[in-house]
């Protein structure tokens, strides 16, 4: 029992169930300075026309005029994972590198934490084959960070990581058009709403570091909720227990508000799962 003079420490209850799960999302920008060095050697460009060069190419290029850059040429601004236990709850929020969320910062700490871990519970993403997970390992190649038995024990067919796209499409027999929106939307849940990937460059520009690690923290909550529905799909979980999970789930981010303020435009886009036609 608590004293009642003492506050009861916030992970007490979380430790009661051990974790299981890890929902991770990230965002980068690209390296204008790598961009410089290898698409434009010889140039010298600064790193800020690099980028621009870069992205018009890209938009050339591009069937659909995206000017996103390869994962090789660009490093994470935010990281935010979800620890969940092993009845599927969420126990808690965490924004890698807070409060100043230095690239470099950001970057150890997911790997010391994955290595603390030693594989006892499951990296979940949306996408994180084909973008996230290659994004952290060049940067763990880029600042020497040891990431132990997740190097040493993966292969191509099998690991600790399930990536909802992957997924959801049949490992890319269906194009998976509007992604994680589309998802998030079909569960009413609030999906995109203020930005997109495409903005957090210009964000980081106009010095909105904050702002873009609130947009990966709604995203990595979208991502919980999609895992929920294909934990019902799968077998594990029943639609009854996901719906609870879901109401538990709006409970825990209205109690982590005071530490993140940005969760109130998160709830104020929040709505049930109302299946049509």
């Amino acid at each position: 029992m608590v004293p009642a003079t003492q506050t009861k420490p916030r992970d007490s209850v979380e430790a009661s169930v051990p974790p299981a799960y890890l929902i991770m999302d990230t965002e980068s920008v690209p390296d204008g300075r790598l961009l410089a060095a290898v698409k434009y050697a010889g140039e010298n460009l600064p790193p800020d026309e690099a980028i621009r060069r870069a992205q018009a190419d890209a938009r050339e290029l591009s069937h659909t005029g995206s000017d996103f850059l390869p994962v090789t040429f660009q490093y994470p601004v935010a990281v935010c994972i979800l620890r969940v236990g092993g009845d599927f709850a969420l126990q808690k929020i965490n924004r890698l590198g807070e409060p100043q969320f230095q690239p470099r910062q950001i970057v150890e700490q997911f790997w010391s934490g994955l290595v603390q871990c030693k594989g006892r519970v499951k990296l979940v993403t949306f996408n994180g084959r084909g973008f996230d997970l290659p994004l952290l390992e060049l940067s763990a190649f880029r600042y020497g960070c040891c990431g132990g038995d997740y190097f040493l024990n993966r292969n191509r067919y099998s690991g600790n990581h399930l990536d909802l796209m992957d997924w959801l499409s049949n490992f890319g027999a269906l194009r998976m058009a509007g992604g994680l929106d589309v998802l998030a939307k079909l569960l009413g849940k609030p999906g995109k709403t203020s930005c997109s990937g495409d903005k957090v460059y210009h964000w980081l520009l106009e010095g909105k570091i904050k702002e873009i690690n609130d947009y990966c923290m709604f995203d990595t909550l979208d991502t919980y909720f999609v895992f929920l529905r294909t934990r019902v799909m799968a077998g594990q979980l029943t639609l009854e227990k996901e719906h609870e999970l879901v109401l538990k789930g709006k409970a825990f981010v209205q109690g982590q508000m005071d530490q993140y303020p940005a969760l109130q435009q998160y709830l104020d886009n929040w709505g049930d799962w109302q299946p049509w036609p």
